[in-house]
């Protein structure tokens, strides 16, 4: 059976101190609950050690949100896979819409990336959507089909099994927009099938396809209620310890 994940990405917000408080929140606040989905969250890397030591033995795992694409070595500024399972971390975002925009992060450097993340015991979280313009153009499926031709269908059928996928369009990331639940339920079934294409009915049963774009309380129960989505990828919504515990209770 395929989890059911509700992971939230902190982004760029939040100073260590901020971080520890909100953490701290969130894991009192499911201290005396058995949700029933995994609980995630994404860190900046400058959290990962302490987030991860606090919530050490809590139901709530934690991710970086990204990796490097070289293993070791003079790249100063980056951090390895191995670096970030060092600390802790269970989990790695991979390919977040925001990597490939504004940081240039190709098929080929989110294919490396995926590749250290799992040979160093990281769960890749990989991030796949089209953006408006796409969408409007009804490219929409060949644009995903792509991205995971492109840096994950190189794995083998074990390899595979170790991902989370989230679908994200990009158009409804932090813009209040959000798919129809319709719009995402067909999206997820359309990637599932995918999957089985490559990988046989088995695999594609047993992945967990995450939906992100401005996913909150308000929708998430409505989200959570079609066949094929698994979850959410959550980014503003998680900044606010409350928010976040109503989307878990989503399930």
């Amino acid at each position: 059976m395929r989890k059911n994940i509700v992971a939230g990405n902190w982004k760029m917000n939040k100073t260590l101190q901020e971080g520890v408080e909100l953490a701290t929140e969130l894991r009192d606040l499911l201290s005396n609950v058995k949700p029933n989905c995994e609980v995630v969250i994404g860190v900046p890397f400058t959290h990962l050690v302490t987030v991860s030591a606090l919530l050490h033995g809590s139901v709530i795992a934690v991710a970086a949100e990204n990796c490097a694409d070289k293993a070791s070595g003079a790249y100063t500024g980056e951090v390895s896979a191995a670096m970030v399972k060092s600390t802790g971390a269970e989990y790695c975002i991979i390919g977040h819409s925001e990597r490939r925009l504004y940081y240039g992060e190709t098929y080929a450097i989110l294919k490396e990336k995926t590749l250290l993340a799992l040979n160093n015991g990281l769960k890749p979280i990989f991030c796949i959507g089209e953006l408006k313009e796409e969408r409007e153009a009804g490219c929409q499926n060949d644009v995903v089909k792509a991205q995971l031709e492109g840096s994950l269908f190189n794995l083998t059928e074990d390899e595979f099994t170790q991902i989370a996928l989230a679908y994200e369009p990009v158009w409804a990331i932090g813009t209040g927009l959000t798919a129809t639940s319709d719009q995402a339920q067909a999206m997820h079934a359309f990637i599932r099938q995918l999957i089985a294409e490559k990988y046989g009915q088995p695999t594609a049963d047993n992945t967990s396809i995450l939906y992100g774009g401005s996913c909150n309380a308000g929708n998430a129960k409505e989200l959570f209620s079609k066949p094929d989505v698994d979850g959410g990828l959550i980014g503003g919504a998680s900044l606010k310890s409350q928010e976040f515990k109503a989307i878990i209770d989503a399930f």
